[in-house]
């Protein structure tokens, strides 16, 4: 039999069982002992409920809420040809949306990274969660004369999602570990391209279901707030370290200062952030202008016309949002099974394979801009492998992380990764491009024609960042080694065995 924290027995347990606590620890079995007593049938209920806290159940939500947190992302941008026509602004104007959410996400990621790394990670996540889906809600009942409000409301919901980027991938990490930790992550980071491709057709159905661009806003935070109680009851708060020490406890905690100094110095860590703002400045570029793109092909093509009524077609937001959904599901486990392969040729595996897939997928962006304007079918080839290839580093990234920084400092280096990837990438990109197409516009006449190719103009910036991506994923392979030996040494450091149980 087992006891649970309180002292009272739990029937159906062996004398050699475990019993995970409500904090997420591990308490090993007890032999029976005369002084308890049996359990109330609240607290079986207690002890059942622990039961379900699983390793791959908490992965499951965790990865369910990773999908909300994205979907409640790129559901504006699925209707951003109506918001536009709604609040009658510039395309410099709409980029604004998508900048202002994500400088409030990457200015709140660094607090969130401290607090996740001292306090209970779960609470965090869960108040992120309830709180962008109370201010999303709130959202699609902004009238027309308060686009500024429309903007702050983006802002705050940046705000709640970054509590949720920063901390969940640690609470995996400390979960698993070695190719288990590689496959949770990737189901985790699988997330991010199949909750955004979700955003897009989410958006785009409720727009057209509802006759009303506005219910686009209103699906995705009662999923969120379900989202936030699961993790509520379902998900543990495990020992920091326990997955990579098999329950070692940590010794000593390290100051923030110490921690900031550690990640300067590790260059792993620096040159893969860089390489993972790459990826944000194309990713966050794309996903805001191309179905806007496409569309003003098409009218180019003479295949659509532009769009004059109240609600317009959102053919090439859900054409969109399907690839995506696709291409990193694709991305993903592509990524994930390369790598393992990978590890039994070189131990550089994990950064060389994130090196060779964007390099590759630069060359088939660039070729989107060539063949968009005579076929949109070569177009959405092109998108495919593009996005197929630059998905394979998601979880590849995170992975190179948890193996060159330590347990307790992992949610300030997730954090600060998150800043500086969104700082360098799309916190600017989408006004960027917006700004670049609208001063190519106010150059020459505008027509269709010219509306088309100063936003294809534009987007030609992606590639060559991606490429600098590239590059710095394979500095990051060079270092890669010495700073896992490092990480490693810091670990056993800090370690300590687990000291014995007493009842």
């Amino acid at each position: 039999m087992c006891v649970e924290s309180d002292g009272c027995e739990i029937e159906g347990c062996s004398s050699s069982d475990e019993v995970r606590t409500l904090s997420g620890s591990m308490s090993p079995g007890l032999k029976s002992n005369p002084d308890l007593h049996p359990c109330k049938p609240g607290q079986k209920f207690r002890a059942a409920l622990l039961r379900c806290r699983s390793p791959a159940a908490a992965a499951g939500i965790l990865s369910f809420g990773n999908v909300l947190n994205y979907m409640d992302r790129y559901t504006v941008a699925g209707v951003v040809l109506d918001i536009q026509r709604h609040y009658k602004v510039t395309d410099s104007g709409i980029g604004l949306l998508q900048t202002v959410f994500i400088c409030s996400f990457m200015v709140a990621a660094p607090i969130f990274g401290y607090l996740g790394d001292r306090f209970n990670r779960k609470v965090i996540l869960s108040c992120g969660i309830f709180f962008w889906s109370i201010v999303t809600l709130s959202s699609s009942f902004i009238s027309r004369e308060y686009y500024w409000l429309f903007v702050l409301s983006r802002g705050l919901v940046g705000i709640g999602e970054s509590s949720y980027s920063s901390i969940s991938p640690t609470i995996i990490g400390d979960l698993f570990t070695n190719n288990s930790r590689t496959m949770m992550l990737s189901v985790f980071y699988l997330a991010i391209p199949l909750g955004s491709g979700l955003g897009y057709i989410l958006g785009s159905s409720a727009k057209e279901a509802a006759g009303d661009w506005h219910w686009a806003l209103r699906v995705s935070p009662v999923l969120g707030i379900t989202a936030g109680t699961l993790i509520l009851v379902f998900v543990p708060e495990p020992k920091r370290g326990s997955a990579d020490q098999m329950g070692g406890r940590i010794k000593t905690r390290t100051s923030w200062f110490c921690d900031m100094k550690a990640l300067a110095k590790n260059r792993s860590y620096v040159f893969s952030s860089l390489a993972s703002a790459a990826v944000s400045f194309a990713t966050g570029a794309f996903g805001m202008w191309i179905p806007l793109y496409l569309a003003r092909a098409q009218v180019v093509q003479k295949t659509a016309e532009p769009c004059t009524k109240e609600i317009c077609s959102s053919t090439d937001s859900i054409i969109f949002g399907a690839i995506t959904c696709v291409t990193g599901l694709l991305g993903v486990v592509i990524g994930a099974a390369t790598t393992r392969l990978c590890r039994q040729k070189t131990e550089r595996a994990d950064p060389l394979v994130c090196a060779v897939s964007m390099l590759g997928s630069a060359i088939f962006i660039c070729l989107i801009f060539v063949v968009a304007k005579k076929s949109i079918v070569g177009a959405y080839v092109c998108i495919f492998i593009g996005e197929t290839l630059l998905f394979l580093n998601w979880a590849i990234t995170a992975d190179i992380l948890m193996f060159v920084v330590i347990p307790t400092r992992r949610a300030t280096a997730v954090a600060f990764q998150s800043f500086t990837s969104h700082l360098l990438g799309d916190a600017g990109s989408p006004y960027l491009i917006g700004l670049i197409s609208d001063a190519l516009q106010e150059s020459y006449a505008t027509s269709a024609l010219w509306r088309f190719l100063s936003l294809g103009y534009a987007l030609m910036l992606c590639p060559f960042i991606i490429v600098l991506g590239g590059m710095f994923f394979l500095a990051t392979a060079l270092f890669f080694l010495d700073d896992r030996e490092k990480a490693e040494k810091q670990l056993s450091q800090l370690t300590r065995p687990p000291s014995s149980v007493k009842v």
